[in-house]
């Protein structure tokens, strides 16, 4: 019996060392991010790097790359679920041709006014967890939602109405943004964000579904597009930060519990900060000369969503996954009154 006894306590002791050990299992991690190096948002993400290692006392160690770094921006799902990343802070929007899912869950254009109503439907309405179960197959797992303020529209030529798009040759994403681009007569292209600027300068393209105000303007953007259509009204894409399932798996539940505290730390400073220095920046460009801000009616803004909302279902027809987005999200909308 005293045996016995001993070799219980024993156990015992070996799985509370076994605890502790992992507890405290040292993690160095390599992130990429959609976003390019000096722009406002990867500076975020590299402060989110910091603050993770701050409230893990250093146990974790996140090393934050810009978009092109190891892998092409529409390769980190594979790269991550594969372990060439450990994980990536991007445009979910950017894997539509793996699924119609990524699609409706990255960018469904139209559903969204603010950071914060993103946000709502990832940790209220259920979009985390059926965005881990879509992940799941990838290796890949979602820690949490973020979202810039809604996307502006750098372009070389004066447009202040949905009729305005009919010609305009323009940079969109993989994905709703592009179908929804075509539907106003505008003639999308697939350019990675690294080549706006070039294109924009030597007039491959005429307009662009970029980033925020701030973000184009830090990327240099209004020096060959002075006709920015801002505040932005028809684009607010998750930008979702994810992990390797294995690494996050072998994780204790106090390394998730900081990871989960960090991205929503991150999603904070995300949208106050850009929504701050797009307003700078505003005011910035209004002083200009040589710049236009074009500010559409609200009349306009409403036909644009109306006639992006339209394509939600077509999608949503596309693959299983992507109607349980479809349903998800349409029944979060109707209970908070957004649809």
């Amino acid at each position: 019996m005293m045996n016995r006894l001993l070799s219980t306590v024993a156990a015992a002791g070996l799985l509370a060392s076994a605890a502790s050990a992992q507890a405290q299992e040292s993690y160095d991690l390599q992130f990429q991010s959609s976003d390019n190096s000096g722009t406002a948002a990867f500076e975020i993400q590299q402060d989110w790097a910091e603050k993770v290692g701050e409230m893990s006392d250093g146990r974790i160690n996140v090393e934050m790359v810009s978009v092109g770094s190891i892998v092409e921006y529409n390769e980190t799902l594979d790269a991550v679920g594969s372990g060439i990343l450990d994980g990536h802070i991007t445009d979910s929007s950017y894997f539509t041709g793996k699924d119609a899912a990524f699609a409706l869950i990255g960018n469904p254009v139209g559903a969204y006014s603010s950071p914060e109503e993103l946000r709502s439907f990832f940790n209220d309405g259920g979009g985390s967890e059926l965005y881990n179960e879509i992940l799941g197959p990838y290796g890949v797992h979602f820690i949490g939602p973020a979202a810039q303020p809604a996307e502006a529209v750098p372009s070389t030529v004066p447009i202040d109405s949905v009729a305005d798009f009919e010609g305009v040759k323009m940079r969109a994403p993989e994905g709703m943004v592009q179908s929804v681009f075509e539907s106003v007569g505008a003639s999308p292209v697939n350019l990675p964000q690294s080549e706006v600027f070039t294109s924009l300068d030597k007039g491959v393209i005429s307009a662009a579904d970029a980033t925020t105000l701030a973000t184009n303007h830090s990327m240099g953007l209004h020096d060959v597009a002075n006709h920015p259509i801002w505040p932005g009204f028809h684009s607010l894409p998750l930008n979702e930060v994810s992990i390797n399932k294995e690494t996050w798996d072998s994780m204790s539940e106090e390394d998730r519990e900081i990871l989960n505290e960090s991205v929503e730390w991150y999603a904070q400073e995300l949208a106050d900060r850009i929504s701050a220095r797009d307003e700078e920046v505003a005011e910035e460009l209004r002083a200009r000369d040589d710049v236009t801000i074009h500010s559409w009616s609200e009349e306009e803004k409403k036909k644009f969503r109306q006639i992006a909302q339209e394509h939600w279902q077509s999608y949503a027809e596309r693959s299983e996954n992507a109607q349980k987005v479809f349903d998800t999200l349409t029944e979060h909308l109707k209970n908070e009154g957004l649809l």
